[in-house]
């Protein structure tokens, strides 16, 4: 409870960071979050969204929220997947676009310091602290291989050298025409 008061005193509004909107974040880095996300969901699917959201443990924070709540809400159980995949994105470009602030990622923090401030704070009382799951996925992706991908690609080993010769020079004379 006394930290509620320590940020109180600091900020100068009790209910600062429970009862807020997001308009501190910076229009532009959320506009760049929010490309960064949908180019990845265009890719990999946004069916993935919800998952990535509910194993990064932000329940919490988004319940906290009433902005992120509603969002949440509308997002579930709407029937339109368009309408699902805009309020998911916007849960999650919110929530990237404090995590970036809060760490300073690229310079943010030193461009908007007040609005750093408030997402190390807001981030520090829902207890992610130095934890940030979007920004370690969707900037700093896992890069492992799997050794079931390996397996299934790989070629099978009884190949003969003079069969992979066979696929590279196939059909010669038509590299040549033009169609």
């Amino acid at each position: 409870m006394e930290d509620i008061k320590e940020v109180a005193v600091e900020t100068g509004t009790p209910d600062r960071l429970d009862n807020f909107d997001f308009n501190f974040l910076p229009s532009n880095l959320a506009t760049q979050c929010r490309s960064l996300i949908e180019s990845y969901h265009e890719v990999h699917g946004f069916a993935c969204l919800p998952d990535i959201l509910w194993k990064s443990r932000l329940g919490p924070l988004i319940e906290k929220h009433r902005e992120l709540r509603q969002s949440l809400r509308k997002a579930s159980t709407t029937r339109s997947a368009k309408k699902s995949h805009e309020g998911f994105v916007r849960i999650a470009m919110t929530i990237l676009s404090i995590e970036i602030l809060a760490s300073s990622f690229a310079g943010w923090g030193a461009i908007y310091p007040e609005a750093a401030e408030l997402a190390r704070e807001l981030l520090k009382r829902n207890g992610n602290g130095q934890h940030m799951p979007l920004m370690e996925f969707y900037l700093y992706p896992p890069k492992y291989i799997s050794s079931a991908a390996i397996a299934t690609l790989a070629p099978p080993a009884d190949r003969r050298a003079w069969e992979a010769d066979i696929y590279r020079s196939s059909n010669p004379e038509l590299a040549s025409r033009r169609v």
